[in-house]
């Protein structure tokens, strides 16, 4: 009888190209494509070591000389709103949440491009139309879903793209609408996702990245049992000072060594 081993996948690494978050460095990235039967455990898998999910591309930071950016979630039976976060949960009792299968929508594509109109004009996706969105939100090959949070007098405020994970929800990617400024909605779909994943009996709420230094990212420090994905693997956070942005050369290992510590699911069919 022919033994034969499961068709791994394949990495690759992306050009560097000037980083988003940190002014003056360079970003690299090391991504696999996710497709095929095996997809949803490779995510489940990769997710749980700093991955991240853009359409059927799984991706992590791989800078050259920097290691600042490191993977955030919330883990759930820990967290406790401040009694800030308890006013914006208040502020917005209002608005209606509606869980739908990926699909875009126009009205969708129209509060996104006010929200980037007025958050990220110049940032990598300002320039996306209408085809780019809908691939955006359509292209999953895994449990996907699009959390709408509708005012019933005043229609769509805020929407996340939204993976459903064995350990968890991952929020891909939100937006809202920027004119709502006092209502803290960025914060409130973030607090609503810890809600959906207990409710769900999900342990986690990814966040995508930390980057200490980065004014962008420096809310998600405030989530209390936020765990960052460090030196191979989960931690607690500590004092967000505690955590640099410097760079060195030694910071990062090379492209095969951090390859060849992946941990890949095991994709065989199980024996009869």
């Amino acid at each position: 009888m022919r033994h034969s081993l499961p068709l791994a996948p394949q990495f690759y690494v992306t050009a560097p190209q000037p980083c988003p978050y940190l002014e003056g460095r360079m970003e690299r990235k090391l991504f696999t494509s996710l497709q095929g039967d095996s997809a949803e455990q490779l995510n489940n898998s990769l997710s749980k070591q700093g991955f991240r999910r853009s359409q059927n591309v799984l991706y992590r930071p791989s800078c050259a000389d920097c290691a600042a950016c490191l993977s955030a979630r919330i883990r759930v039976s820990d967290f406790r709103p401040t009694r800030s976060q308890r006013r914006t949960i208040n502020r917005n009792a209002h608005l209606e949440r509606r869980a739908t299968s990926p699909w875009a929508t126009e009205e969708q594509f129209s509060l996104f491009r006010r929200y980037l109109d007025s958050r990220h004009a110049d940032g990598g996706m300002a320039d996306m139309d209408v085809f780019e969105f809908a691939a955006m939100i359509e292209e999953t090959p895994i449990r996907s879903r699009v959390i709408e949070y509708v005012d019933p007098e005043a229609g769509l405020k805020a929407a996340a793209l939204t993976d459903v994970l064995d350990d968890g929800v991952s929020m891909v990617y939100s937006f809202y609408d920027p004119t709502l400024e006092r209502n803290s909605l960025g914060t409130y779909l973030i607090l609503d996702h810890v809600e959906i994943a207990r409710a769900a009996g999900l342990p986690f709420v990814y966040l995508g990245y930390w980057v200490p230094g980065s004014p962008k990212m420096g809310y998600k420090a405030k989530f209390s049992g936020l765990e960052l994905y460090h030196a191979g693997r989960w931690e607690g956070m500590n004092d967000p000072a505690d955590y640099d942005s410097t760079t060195h050369p030694l910071k990062s290992d090379p492209i095969a060594e951090q390859v060849a510590n992946i941990t890949l699911p095991d994709t065989r069919a199980p024996r009869r």
